[in-house]
């Protein structure tokens, strides 16, 4: 079921698709009453995911247009069966899934009443593929379909990307309507279908061997694989013994001036070229025994200009480890609030207007129109100093990286976050400030500094050796980008030097001994992963796409393959296990190589250089091969319940949790010749609205009815009876609670927000990441 290849270079042609083929949906959730309101007769119709983004697209192009939200999917495949027709190269079997047929109809009707189609999804392959469900689901002749695509939710960027829909832009080749992306399609069927062999294949084998209800994925699995390998090296490290030595020394008094301060680390004896090692303290205590006995004099002193250079404008893996060590929001989070600001929010008497441009990008481009406002702000607020003599570009050294897109900047620099802070809750605020100093600050000069190195020599000791220090301080002359913005760090910098300021001081200049003395350390493992520093590392090894990593880290966890102690994974048992199966009789599965392959052949197919059945078969082939001798051959694994302190209320041994039909308890560790349980709180993955911490599931003993409550008791005494939702309310991101099967309203009286489960749900990121594993 292959597709033709060939397009333009600046104009995709309207390609012809198989008629055979059948649509999918990531979810399934029918469409709110905001959508489907105001329908004008005859008029154009625009098809968009979400309401909100439909919102914006409604106040901009007014009333001569029918915009619906199809709320995500609106095709899948089935979770019943694998729906994968291997032998007929590989044909995806799409159905339309029940609680989606609504939508399917509403749309159908409104398209056949129509004269065009507009399909406005998102700029990026899963976008282009729910364009190209709608069509097919809906039935919408190709002819009437217009393909329009926009990295910016604004007045300007949605009216020219209309035009450019029609061929009426001079930048189009010769005129002719933008269609659906057959390549982008294509690129996007590989993946699920890949993914679903993968899933459907495998997960069977690790129920029969490990445990029911697991599961393995192509991105999942090796993501997983190097949080298990980090413990693996953390469990093996051996800490190395050695001592820092540092002297307080001072410039010698002068007539009516003080005598000034520095701290210098020892380095070596005189003449080394490095600094060297000290292993123990018999070295310590010898070198200590010298520099208690030696003079000081100042051997050097080396000044220098350094300058600094900002960092590119985000793109999503970086916005997303920013996010994480400035806000401390997970990947999700960081999505699901930058979904927010790019699809459009009510701003004063604008009404909703899209705030950044499309979050899911992996490239640093700017364009050259935000390149401009965005000096012209600098020099305004800062100086014309502090614009430099020419734009700034940036290039990308990550595997697989793209520059059709834009960088994630704001739709206006003039929009500065203090204009915006009564119009946005605090979460949106703060990622809103975050996106914008750094775009802002990528076009800024460099920072300077004054640097200073001095060496000083210690001599005269009974031993006749002589050793070497060094003192260095850095000091602001122009603070350039960091006027705005300065990055954050993954870890803390003990070393650094930045600050410091060091006295007036001269080659030969005699230095006073106040105090010395030595210091034992020892090495230290490679940290954990934090959700920062593990999309780094899936980024550098060419593991997954922007778009999945919220999904990879969710889903690891969710599986119970892994938790968070301080902010940083660890495996558990359960996902040593599954690793360590995947890694012996799966090793391409886990392999960084294989995966990073497969990404780049998948980025082939989106650009038309490569066709999406072979790259399949290639890999089916071997993989089921391998499934068949690992059911007859793998033996069952043993051991993978977590320990814990509970006490079993029966006999006094140590509980373990288990995992039932019904999720997560806890069990006697003597089972089957003990039968003790009991029950783990349930945690709801909302936030308490009085001290931030998890609310969890309770029940009473008298009625066994559940109320939920802080996890934090009894240090705070939340409680409610309504059930707490994970996403947050979309006007004041504050609690939302379930007042019904069916409908949501905030938690907070003041706020008023009320509206469906579904729709607070469909406002959450609709891409990629859902569809990477099964």
């Amino acid at each position: 079921m292959t597709t033709g290849r060939k397009k333009s270079t600046t104009t995709r042609k309207t390609k012809k698709t198989p008629a055979s083929t059948k649509g999918r949906s990531s979810t399934a959730r029918r469409s709110s009453a905001a959508t489907r309101s105001n329908i004008v007769p005859g008029g154009d119709v625009v098809i968009v995911e979400s309401p909100a983004k439909a919102r914006t697209l409604s106040r901009i192009l007014g009333n001569g247009y029918n915009v619906l939200a199809s709320v995500g999917h609106v095709r899948d495949l089935p979770k019943s069966k694998l729906a994968i027709d291997v032998d007929a190269d590989f044909a995806p079997d799409y159905v339309v899934p029940r609680d989606k047929s609504a939508v399917v109809k509403e749309i159908k009707a409104a398209a056949s009443a129509a004269g065009i189609v507009y399909l406005a999804t998102d700029p990026d392959r899963e976008g282009e593929a729910i364009a190209w469900h709608l069509m097919h689901a809906a039935a919408i002749p190709q002819e009437r379909i217009r393909r329009v695509v926009f990295h910016e939710v604004t007045e300007n960027a949605v009216r020219r990307a209309f035009e450019e829909s029609e061929g009426n832009d001079s930048t189009e080749s010769r005129g002719e309507p933008r269609g659906i992306d057959v390549d982008l399609v294509n690129a996007y069927q590989a993946r699920r279908v890949l993914d679903r062999l993968v899933g459907y294949r495998l997960s069977p084998v690790l129920w029969s061997k490990v445990r029911k209800g697991l599961s393995a994925g192509r991105v999942q699995s090796a993501a997983l694989r190097l949080v298990v390998e980090r413990e693996a090296e953390i469990d093996a490290f051996v800490p190395q013994e050695y001592w820092e030595i540092d002297a307080d020394l001072a410039t010698q008094a002068a007539l009516a001036v003080s005598p000034e301060e520095l701290a210098a680390r020892y380095r070596s004896e005189l003449g080394g070229s490095r600094a060297v090692v000290i292993p123990n303290q018999e070295t310590a205590d010898r070198i200590l025994e010298d520099l208690r006995a030696s003079s000081y004099q100042i051997a050097s002193v080396r000044r220098r200009e350094t300058t600094r250079r900002p960092g590119p404008p985000f793109i999503t893996s970086t916005l997303q480890q920013e996010a994480f060590r400035k806000l401390r929001f997970t990947a999700r989070r960081t999505m699901t609030v930058a979904q927010q600001l790019y699809e459009g929010l009510s701003i004063g008497n604008e009404g909703p207007i899209g705030l950044i441009t499309y979050m899911r990008t992996d490239s640093t481009n700017m364009a050259n129109e935000a390149v401009q406002e965005a000096r012209a702000v600098i020099g305004n607020r800062y100086g014309k100093d502090h614009v430099p003599a020419s734009p700034r570009s940036f290039s990308r050294r990550v595997k697989g990286a793209q520059e059709a897109h834009e960088a994630i900047r704001p739709t206006s620099f003039m929009r500065d976050p203090d204009s915006l802070r009564n119009s946005l809750n605090r979460e949106q605020f703060n990622l809103y400030q975050l996106i914008w100093q750094r775009a802002l600050a990528s076009q800024m000069a460099d920072a300077k500094f004054d640097q200073t190195t001095v060496d000083i020599t210690a001599s005269g000791a009974p031993s006749g050796v002589s050793h070497t220090l060094r003192v260095s301080g850095s000091i602001m002359t122009f603070s350039g980008y960091l006027a705005v913005y300065r990055e954050g760090l993954d870890e803390p910098d003990a070393e650094s030097d930045e600050g410091r300021v060091l006295p007036d001081m001269r080659e030969g200049q005699p230095l006073d001994l106040r105090n010395v003395a030595g210091t034992q350390r020892f090495t230290q493992p490679p940290p954990r992963f934090t959700e920062a520093t593990l999309i780094r590392a899936l980024e550098e090894r060419g593991i997954g796409r922007p778009s999945t990593y919220a999904a990879i880290l969710s889903t690891i966890q969710d599986r119970g393959y892994v938790d968070k102690a301080d902010n940083r994974f660890r495996p558990l048992k359960l996902g040593t296990a599954v690793s360590g199966l995947l890694s012996q009789h799966f090793p391409e599965i886990v392999s960084f190589d294989f995966t990073s392959r497969i990404e780049e052949e998948l980025d082939d197919v989106a650009r038309g250089e490569r066709e999406w059945v072979p790259v399949l078969r290639e890999f089916y082939g071997p993989f089921n091969e391998k499934i068949d001798t690992a059911q007859a051959n793998i033996e069952r694994v043993s051991n993978i319940d977590e320990e814990t302190d509970e006490i079993c209320p029966d006999c006094g041994a140590n509980m373990v949790i288990k995992r039932g039909r019904y999720g997560p308890f806890l069990s006697c560790s003597r089972f089957p010749e003990c039968r003790g349980m009991k029950r783990i709180q349930k945690g709801t993955g909302a936030h308490c609205p009085d001290c931030g911490g998890e609310l969890v599931q309770r029940s009473s003993r008298k009625s066994r009815r559940p109320f939920y409550g802080c996890s934090n008791y009894p240090n705070c005494n939340f409680l409610t009876n309504q059930e707490p939702l994970p996403q947050p309310c979309p006007d004041c991101s504050g609690l939302v609670v379930a007042s019904s099967r069916t409908n949501a309203t905030c938690n907070d009286k003041e706020c008023g927000w009320q509206g469906s489960r579904e729709e607070l749900t469909a406002e959450q990121p609709q891409a990629e990441p859902q569809l990477v594993e099964v």
